[in-house]
């Protein structure tokens, strides 16, 4: 099922604003919706950020992994 509702294209926002916007959207999903994630590097930081902050509260799964575009569909538990 896709549950995708809403993107964020991260190479469109400047580097200080990536995760604001990232971590703002994922707030407003309600649980079992999911964004998308489109960036133009593998995003291992903000995972790490996303377990830091949001442990068993979402699942991360890879949709493409570069080399020149990262897909990720985050969901909200």
């Amino acid at each position: 099922m896709n549950n995708i509702t809403v993107t964020v294209n991260a190479t469109e926002y400047p580097p200080q604003s990536k995760h604001k916007v990232i971590f703002q959207t994922f707030k407003k999903l309600q649980p079992s919706e999911a964004m998308l994630l489109v960036n133009d590097h593998d995003p291992i930081p903000l995972r790490f950020q996303f377990e830091s902050i949001h442990s068993g509260a979402f699942t991360w799964e890879y949709l493409e992994q570069g080399p020149d575009i990262f897909r990720v569909k985050i969901s909200k538990l």
